[in-house]
């Protein structure tokens, strides 16, 4: 029950970072900067693996389709929150809110299964080269992308739905510098424990299926990597896995510390290096992580560039002769 006679909230201020102004065009170009290195990286990613035919195999499809998850991530929560440094009126709706979680929710959980996809289809890959186009087919490949979507939007609905049994009053300031579940959790009236309790279950099912499947699947590639009589390939595969490992590492730490840690409630002070973690840094990471190491993202990328090199050179021509 709402608390005496406060005033019910529906609408929230966002604090943000800091309220030091020495300090807000600092973090506007840092940011500005990381938000246009992600959308750059990712987006030309997906454009290179959707133009080029011999590039739609399921890894590059799972590898596109992460791609675009993470410009979705990126964009959810980046735009404004650079509008928010230097605005004035920093006030968001209920509704609002409940729209950024929604959507940041369905891409963070996709993204959760696109990666234990990936996982899978790195083990059948070395692990069982031969039967690779019997274990993943394009078929499969389809079927997995379009569970990982349809898992995302069933997971925040659960989520944004309960939030309609909670009541706002007293402040009206969110700690942080979007609009996530947790701090709206921390301003409820009502308790929020079944809320709490559900965020739990879901969120920790979920890392727990993730998590352990791609654990298995890079356990089994590590075993098959010591098995390599080539110390070259070994080496190579290795450190691939290794970067691949450190992105997923990053990503799952960085929820687990948001949402499935103990006392999620009474330790607001966490929330936001772990959400800067996940909602910046590594979708600005992937790209470069799972590109860098890749010979036919590289090849494609300097094919594309030669033939805008050559139609620029081109066009210069023309204009010259004409």
């Amino acid at each position: 029950m709402a608390k005496g006679n406060q005033t019910i909230n529906n609408e929230f201020i966002l604090m943000g970072f800091t309220d030091h102004p020495e300090l807000k065009t600092l973090l506007f170009v840092v940011f500005f900067t990381i938000y246009l290195i992600t959308m750059v990286g990712n987006l030309t990613l997906v454009i290179m693996i959707s133009k080029e035919h011999h590039l739609h195999t399921p890894m590059y499809i799972f590898l596109g389709n992460l791609a675009l998850v993470d410009s979705c991530c990126a964009s959810a929560i980046t735009p404004n929150m650079l509008g928010n440094l230097f605005s004035e009126n920093r006030m968001v709706s209920l509704y609002e809110c409940m729209a950024q979680f929604y959507f940041l929710c369905t891409v963070e959980t996709a993204d959760c299964f696109l990666l234990t996809a990936m996982a899978y289809d790195r083990y059948v890959a070395i692990c069982n080269p031969l039967q690779y186009h019997t274990m993943m087919s394009k078929k499969l490949c389809v079927q997995m992308t379009t569970a990982a979507y349809i898992a995302g939007n069933l997971h925040s609905m659960i989520h944004v739905g309960l939030l309609f049994r909670l009541t706002f009053c007293g402040s009206n300031h969110i700690n942080h510098f979007y609009c996530d579940i947790l701090p709206l959790y921390r301003l409820s009236c009502v308790d929020p424990y079944v809320n709490e309790l559900v965020l739990f279950i879901f969120s920790g099912s979920i890392q727990v299926f993730t998590i352990g499947s791609v654990l298995i699947s890079y356990l089994h590639i590590l075993f098959t990597i010591f098995r390599m009589k080539s110390k070259e390939g070994r080496i190579k595969t290795f450190s691939t896995c290794a970067s691949h490992f450190l992105s997923v590492s990053l990503f799952y730490g960085s929820l687990i510390v948001m949402y499935i840690r103990p006392n999620l409630l009474e330790e607001g002070d966490k929330d936001i290096p772990a959400a800067i973690l996940f909602t910046e840094v590594v979708p600005l990471l992937n790209p470069f992580i799972y590109s860098l190491r890749n010979k036919e993202i590289i090849t494609v990328l300097r094919k594309i560039l030669k033939e805008n090199k050559s139609q620029k050179s081109l066009k210069q021509m023309t204009s010259t002769l004409a």
